[in-house]
C-alpha cells in the first residue's frame, strides 16, 4: 500500500489519520455523553451526594478532555498532511448537486474536527474548577484568562461545534454507505486498508466553492454561538466536572469582609476589617482548585504589647454558602462536603499572642459538626492605626468529616490549604 495519495486512492498515512480521528472522536463523544449525564444527576435536587458518582464523573470528564485533545492534534496532523497530498477525484463528478453536498460536508467536518476540541480546550483553560487533562503541560493556555464570560462563550461554541460535528459525521457515514449500497462503487474501498485495484476517476478539477460555503456556515455558527453566550449573561455553564470536588484551577478569588463589633471592650482595642480574603485550595486528581468565601466577619480586639505575650482576641464567623469554588461550588455545598444546609456557619474563636518573631492565634475552629484546636501563625504589619495581616495554614478535611466518603487522596487530597489576608483599621 503506497504511503502517498494518488488521483485514484488514498495512501496509508491518510488512511491512518482518517480511522484514528474517527476512533478518537467517537470515544470522546461517548465519554462526554456519559459524563454530562452524571453531571446532570449530580446537579439535580435528588442527588444523594454519593462520592463514587462524583469520582466517576471526574474520571469520565478527564478521559473525555484528554482524548479530545489527542483528537485535536491528530486533526491538525491530518490537515497538514493533506495540504501536500493530491486529492483522489470523485467517482461521479457529473452529479453536481451530490458532489457539491459531499464536498461541503467534508469541509465542515474538517472544521469541526479542529473547532470542537479547541473550543473545549479554551473553555477548560478559562474555567475555575475542572476535571484535569491528563498530560504534563499544565491546564492553562497562553492568553486565556480565568473568566466566566470567556468560559461561557467557548462553552457555547463547543456545544454548537459539537452539534455540527455530529451532524456532518453522520452525513459522512450515510454518504459512504450510499456509495456501497446504492451506487455500488469503490468510494469507501479507497479508504479501507489494503491496496486493491481501484478504478480511475474521470478527469475533473476541484472547486474552491465547497470550502467557501463551509467557511460561511462556520461563520454563521460562531456568530450564533456568540449571541447565545451574550444572552446567557456571560455566566459559564461549566461541565460540572463537578464536585468533582474537582477541583482544579489555581485562581484565588478575593472577597470583601464585613466587620462586626460587640461586647463592652475598650474602643481603643477594637479593629474593623476594611477588606480581606479568606481563601482555600484543595488538591483533586493532582490539580489544585482555589476559591474564597465572599461573606465573613471578624471581631478583633488587639493591642500590640511591647514584649511577647497576650495581645487580644478574635472571633471569625464564616458564611459557608458564600464559598465560590469555580464550577464545583454547588457540589461542594453537598451533604458529604460542607453540607451548608445543615451547617451554614463556621466559627474560629482564638486568643492572639505576640511571639519573639511574629504572631499567632490559638483557638478552636468549628466546622460542620466538629470543633478542633487550630493554631494560626500570622504576619502583621502595623502602620499607625492600620494593620495588614497575612496567614497560611493547613487542615485535614477528614478531621472535620468533609468528603469522608472519598478516602483516596489521589482523587481528593486530605490537606486543605487556608490563605488569609486582611487590612483592618483601629476604631476609636
Amino acid at each position: 500500500m503506497p504511503v502517498n495519495n494518488t488521483f485514484s486512492s488514498y495512501g496509508s498515512v491518510t488512511k491512518t489519520f482518517h480511522w484514528l480521528s474517527a476512533l478518537l472522536l467517537i470515544s470522546a463523544f461517548i465519554l462526554g455523553l456519559f459524563a454530562n449525564n452524571l453531571a446532570h444527576e449530580i446537579q439535580s435536587t435528588s442527588f444523594d451526594g454519593a462520592p463514587e458518582t462524583i469520582s466517576r464523573a471526574v474520571l469520565l470528564f478527564s478521559l473525555h478532555k484528554t482524548i479530545g485533545l489527542a483528537a485535536f492534534f491528530t486533526a491538525l496532523g491530518r490537515i497538514l498532511w493533506a495540504i501536500g497530498q493530491p486529492k483522489p477525484g470523485l467517482l461521479h463528478p457529473e452529479n453536481k448537486p451530490q458532489a457539491l453536498a459531499a464536498e461541503v460536508v467534508h469541509w465542515v467536518l474538517y472544521g469541526a474536527m479542529v473547532a470542537v476540541p479547541l473550543t473545549g480546550w479554551i473553555h477548560h483553560a478559562a474555567t475555575t474548577g475542572f476535571a484535569p487533562i491528563w498530560w504534563p503541560f499544565g491546564q492553562d493556555l497562553p492568553f486565556v484568562a480565568k473568566s466566566e464570560a470567556v468560559a461561557a462563550l467557548f462553552g457555547t461554541l463547543h456545544w454548537i461545534a459539537g452539534k455540527a460535528l455530529m451532524i456532518t459525521f453522520f452525513l459522512h457515514v450515510a454518504g459512504a454507505l450510499k456509495h456501497v449500497v446504492i451506487d455500488r462503487d469503490a468510494t469507501l474501498r479507497r479508504m479501507l486498508p489494503g491496496s486493491a485495484e481501484l478504478p480511475k476517476p474521470p478527469a475533473q478539477k476541484h472547486s474552491t466553492v465547497p470550502a467557501a460555503l463551509a467557511l460561511v456556515l462556520w461563520a454563521g455558527l460562531f456568530v450564533t454561538g456568540t449571541l447565545l453566550a451574550q444572552q446567557s449573561g456571560g455566566h459559564a455553564d461549566h461541565n460540572p466536572a463537578i464536585a468533582q470536588g474537582d477541583v482544579g484551577a489555581n485562581a484565588t478569588q478575593s472577597a470583601q469582609a464585613t466587620a462586626q463589633s460587640s461586647g463592652d471592650r475598650s474602643n481603643d482595642a477594637n479593629w474593623s476589617v476594611e477588606s480581606g480574603t479568606l481563601g482555600l485550595t484543595i488538591q483533586q486528581m493532582g490539580s489544585g482548585v482555589s476559591g474564597a468565601f465572599a461573606n465573613w466577619s471578624a471581631d478583633i480586639q488587639f493591642d500590640d504589647p511591647d514584649a511577647p505575650g497576650p495581645a487580644g482576641t478574635v472571633v471569625v464567623e464564616i458564611d459557608i454558602a458564600s464559598l465560590s469554588l469555580g464550577s464545583v461550588t454547588d457540589q461542594a455545598m453537598g451533604p458529604d462536603y460542607f453540607d451548608s444546609a445543615k451547617y451554614p456557619t463556621a466559627r474560629y474563636e482564638a486568643r492572639l499572642e505576640k511571639l519573639a518573631t511574629g504572631y499567632q492565634a490559638v483557638g478552636d475552629l468549628t466546622l460542620r459538626d466538629k470543633s478542633l484546636p487550630l493554631t494560626l501563625p500570622f504576619s502583621l504589619v502595623l502602620k499607625g492605626d492600620r494593620a495588614e495581616m497575612t496567614a497560611h495554614t493547613s487542615i485535614n478535611r477528614l478531621d472535620f468529616n468533609i468528603g469522608k466518603g472519598t478516602q483516596d487522596e489521589g482523587t481528593l487530597g486530605f490537606a486543605v490549604e487556608l490563605d488569609i489576608a486582611l487590612t483592618a483599621q483601629k476604631s476609636n
